[in-house]
């Protein structure tokens, strides 16, 4: 349906771009718990928004290195999400990365851990991050906990 007629009202959503790591090790996936803003609770992938002029690799070099005081490799493009939420539009590049060196200390998380396949659906994931635990499990009918309750995907 179009509405952007002569008397319709358009209203532009925000489009946010950022890119995310999926640091993996010995089978088993980084994840961390934002400790604030609107998500507070909720679990995600570490990354964040990348500046004018970088690379989205090393956008998300850098922002691994501010958020978790690591050195990271980034090894393989996996997918990219679009995601709406209430207030914005997110487009999220995501990327299965390593640990070149540093012992990820949490700077802007209140928690974090690491899980196995099997695990991934067992913490309440933002709902982007929801499009990348699907993609790394390999299937849609997985059950996933979004918005403190399971869905069944």
């Amino acid at each position: 349906m179009n509405f952007e007629g002569k008397n319709s009202l358009h209203i532009e959503m925000k489009q946010i771009e950022v890119v995310a790591a999926i640091i993996c090790r010995e089978g088993k996936y980084f994840a961390t718990q934002r400790g604030y803003g609107e998500f507070k609770d909720y679990w995600e992938f570490p990354g964040g928004k990348i500046e004018a002029g970088e690379s989205r690799e090393e956008a998300l070099k850098r922002e691994i290195r501010e958020e978790l005081d690591t050195e990271i490799s980034v090894d393989t493009f996996l997918t990219t999400v679009e995601c709406d939420y209430p207030a914005f539009h997110l487009t999220m590049h995501c990327f299965l990365c390593s640990i070149r060196s540093g012992h990820l200390v949490l700077k802007e998380h209140e928690n974090a851990t690491w899980l196995n396949r099997e695990e991934l659906g067992t913490v309440d994931w933002l709902p982007a991050d929801v499009e990348v635990v699907k993609k790394l499990v390999g299937r849609n009918n997985v059950e996933i906990k979004v918005e403190r309750q399971a869905v069944m995907f």
